[in-house]
């Protein structure tokens, strides 16, 4: 399946879920549609391991082959594997240019990257799935350095992850450690995921 490109509003609602982990894409609490403000239909437990799985990717951005490669890598590391697999979607580029703050979405951050105006340890890097390793220093091009959009999007962040840190006389972060789980969205089950691929 190819990468859904339509309003994140329409999904989010769909999903009951903010996309976007700000909230914003939730003003209305119903599905979209004529129908929506009706009573919506239980589950099953295949749907609500489905519903997770959505949730999560259309979060993150990434389509169902790419998914389920990461979902299989991390069933390869040692510990819980829901929590690896989640830390391996906060690994990529695309995630931790925006958690540091370079873009306000991650649709945009997957954009810089695309378009390459990202380095990694000072080589450019246009692939938003790279997984990027704790220690590398992610900054902006030379170039790209008075980009009207990343001017924006640094001036409007208030708080970040723990996780990196940024500097801003260089432009750049770095990705310190991987993530706590404590320190990922508390509502995503991720053991739902595990079960829908395992079932």
């Amino acid at each position: 399946m190819s990468r859904y490109t339509g309003s994140i509003n329409r999904k989010s609602r769909r999903l009951g879920f903010s996309v976007l982990e700000n909230g914003k894409d939730l003003k209305r609490p119903y599905a979209p549609g004529q129908h929506g403000n009706d009573r919506r239909k239980k589950l099953s437990d295949y749907g609500t391991q489905l519903q997770e799985k959505q949730k999560v990717r259309f979060m993150y951005g990434v389509n169902e082959k790419q998914f389920r490669k990461i979902f299989d890598d991390a069933g390869k590391m040692k510990g819980v594997h829901g929590e690896n697999f989640l830390r391996l979607l906060e690994s990529r580029l695309d995630n931790l240019v925006y958690r540091i703050g370079f873009a306000n979405t991650r649709k945009a951050a997957r954009q810089l990257v695309n378009h390459g105006h990202i380095t990694v340890n000072g080589k450019k890097v246009d692939i938003p799935s790279y997984r990027v390793k704790p220690g590398d220093i992610i900054s902006v091009k030379e170039q790209s350095k008075n980009h009207p959009a990343i001017k924006n999007s640094l001036e409007a962040i208030n708080n970040r992850v723990e996780f990196v840190t940024y500097d801003d006389s260089k432009m750049s972060g770095t990705y310190v450690r991987m993530p706590e789980r404590s320190e990922l969205n508390a509502d995503i089950n991720e053991s739902l995921i595990v079960e829908f691929y395992n079932r």
